[in-house]
């Protein structure tokens, strides 16, 4: 596949995967790495969400605000998730494409259940500081090698009961400081190319586009059937994906 190729197939991709998650508010890197990595090697398809990933989260940090308290709550399973997500990286530039895709199918086999029939026993708050470091290393290590991190992180902050505002900032927060860790990895492990880097700045574009169109749509019609039948796809993909990295 050429430059000019693999970039249309990824604007297409990147676009639905930014409307996707403007509609129904499903994590970017899900949709567009389980959709990318259906033509294109894995590490390739990782690498060019690192941009659109940095800024769409970054976005979401900003229009959530008041990101001081969350920080301040969740710099544990910050800093776990940062530490851990940067040494995994290392073993994603060496391991086989086999090995990525039954990371990638784990994650997004856990997130498509997690959303559609999870639900978490509460964590007291005696244990939230163990409950931190835990699901902070179980999220880098899924994250450094596959790029989703988010169904550890979804059940620990649905077993803090957190509120839907707080969800939200604090979901937003944490991939985005993971996403710096994981991009500087990919730098120093040659796997974000100068071609790949320029095409994923690129990408930030159809994104941010999707994204505002997911989200006018949202505002119009009930999303909860489309939003189910959408976690059962991606179910699909990550089977698919867990098939490709067993056989």
């Amino acid at each position: 596949m050429s430059l000019i190729e693999l970039f249309a197939l990824s604007a297409v991709v990147f676009g639905l995967a930014g409307t996707i998650k403007g509609l129904v508010g499903i994590g970017l890197p899900t949709a567009a790495i389980s959709l990318l990595t259906l033509t294109v090697e894995p590490r390739v398809a990782i690498a060019l969400t690192l941009a659109p990933m940095v800024v769409s989260n970054a976005w979401q940090v900003w229009q959530a605000g008041d990101i001081g308290p969350a920080l301040r709550r969740y710099w544990v399973f910050a800093a776990v998730l940062a530490v851990s997500i940067f040494a995994t990286v290392s073993m994603a530039a060496e391991v086989s494409d086999r090995v990525i895709f039954l990371a990638l199918g784990v994650s997004i086999v856990a997130f498509s259940i997690v959303n559609l029939r999870f639900d978490a026993p509460a964590l007291p708050d005696r244990f939230d500081r163990a409950g931190q470091v835990v699901f902070g290393g179980i999220s880098g290590l899924l994250g450094g090698l596959s790029g989703v991190w988010g169904p550890p992180q979804v059940i620990y902050l649905a077993a803090r009961r957190v509120p839907k505002d707080e969800f939200v900032r604090a979901t937003g927060m944490l991939i985005f400081i993971g996403s710096l860790p994981l991009s500087a990895g990919y730098v120093m492990e040659g796997l974000l190319t100068a071609e790949l880097a320029m095409m994923s700045v690129f990408l930030i574009v159809p994104t941010l586009l999707g994204f505002a169109m997911g989200a006018r749509v949202r505002a119009r019609l009930s999303n909860a059937r489309f939003r189910r039948v959408l976690l059962y796809v991606f179910l699909l993909l990550g089977l698919n994906l867990l098939r490709k990295g067993v056989f």
